[in-house]
């Protein structure tokens, strides 16, 4: 497989990790720390239900495309023309964000479900790009390194936005908290570039390019009954409903972690930053260690041992007082994050059959990943305002023991070894 002149192996290992270094943008500034917060407090009223209407919607919506999408991808041979159309989408709704003020709800969770559904759609195509990069001995650590330069972008736009985002009592406030959505969108849109000119497409299927989008819904289709019908995608089965289950509770966490720190901790901005550059460091440093335990635990065991350690920082969220606490716990849900993003995508590549990976990444981030990110936020928002924060935490970790529970049945298969 090659490429532009001077994309090796490790170049386009590289251009691949700089989306994670670009979209995360996206993910720390409008989902995870400042937009969620200007949305709820300032636009919504404080009203957080809001919130999870908005992150659930798109995250639906998201899930009904991504599988037919993903086999309409491979199907016609150029994922990177849809990876390209998804991401200038969210990175112009992102940008867009700058225009939204008080009270305008509609508008707000509008765009934000069209920045949203662009970055999380995205991910099915670069996520597909895994296998083409490597050999499956290598996809732990692979994967690892793409989430790390993630984190590492996510700490970068944190210090650039810190850098420019004034003090609450000053009047220039709220423009300057819009002018980070600006940030990030830019972020997001200059720093995906290499991927798409560095990393060459997978060989394109014989009678490619006919009907694909229509073609792409009949084989998705037929791809959901083949993974819950087929006894040798029976592993691939399990997987998903854990999956489904455990990254319900992570998603949940990073879209109302803001949030909690905000309303019960009573953080600062400054604090709030500094929470999630600590998240973002220690994230950097699971993915990069898990990505090689990985490749020699084996992802199950790599996901089995996160997973245990995200109960207990559940537990540890639950009863926190202090702002020094919860730095810790910070530390250790970076860790957490990392590692099980990491190794769950390692698993899905050791799951997918071969030239199918885009429409079985579909379902990995589509309808398991996305749309798992529909029941929690609706029963975090809605338990946070009727009871609390620290009620609504511990459903959290329901869904993660729930994961837990179903992946201890999964049987991976062997290592595919390259010819």
């Amino acid at each position: 497989m090659s490429g532009p002149t001077g994309s090796s192996g490790p170049f386009r290992i590289f251009a691949w990790t700089l989306f994670d270094f670009a979209n995360t943008a996206f993910s720390v500034i409008i989902v995870t720390v400042i937009y969620s917060r200007y949305f709820t407090n300032h636009v919504a009223g404080g009203k957080r239900f809001f919130w999870g209407i908005a992150v659930s919607v798109s995250m639906v919506l998201a899930a009904l495309l991504s599988p037919p999408l993903g086999a309409a991808a491979d199907d016609s041979g150029n994922r990177k023309r849809f990876l390209l159309a998804l991401t200038l989408v969210s990175a112009a709704s992102t940008m867009l964000l700058s225009t939204v003020h008080a009270g305008m709800v509609a508008w707000g969770m509008a765009l934000f479900i069209l920045a949203n559904i662009g970055f999380e759609g995205g991910l099915v195509f670069y996520d597909a790009f895994l296998p083409g990069l490597t050999s499956p001995s290598r996809y732990g650590r692979i994967s690892g390194y793409g989430f790390a330069m993630g984190y590492l972008g996510a700490l970068a736009v944190l210090l650039i936005v810190q850098a420019t985002l004034k003090d609450a009592a000053d009047p220039a406030y709220l423009e300057s908290v819009r002018n980070s959505f600006l940030i990030a969108g830019g972020f997001f849109l200059v720093f995906s570039l290499p991927l798409f000119v560095w990393v060459p497409e997978p060989p394109a299927p014989p009678g490619h390019g006919r009907g694909y989008i229509r073609e792409g819904m009949r084989k998705s289709r037929g791809t959901l009954v083949a993974i819950f019908t087929h006894p040798e995608l029976a592993p691939l089965k399990k997987f998903l409903i854990a999956f489904f289950l455990y990254n319900d509770a992570i998603i949940t966490v990073i879209a109302f972690a803001a949030i909690f720190a905000a309303e019960t901790l009573r953080m600062t901005d400054a604090d709030i930053i500094l929470f999630f550059a600590i998240v973002q460091t220690s994230a950097i440093l699971g993915s990069f260690l898990f990505g090689f335990i990985t490749d020699r635990m084996g992802p199950k065991r790599t996901i089995l041992i996160t997973l245990a350690g995200w109960v207990g920082i559940v537990i540890g969220a639950y009863f926190v007082q202090t702002v020094g606490t919860f730095y810790v716990i910070a530390l250790l849900a970076g860790m957490a994050i990392g590692s099980t993003q990491s190794s769950s995508r390692s698993m899905m590549a050791l799951l997918t059959p071969e030239n199918r990976e885009a429409e079985f990444f579909g379902f990995y981030d589509g309808l398991c990943g996305k749309s798992s990110a529909v029941v929690g936020p609706l029963v975090y928002g809605a338990l946070s305002d009727a009871v609390g924060d620290r009620i609504a935490v511990l459903s959290i970790g329901a869904f993660i023991i729930a994961g837990m529970f179903i992946l201890r049945s999964v049987v991976p298969p062997p290592v595919r070894r390259p010819a």
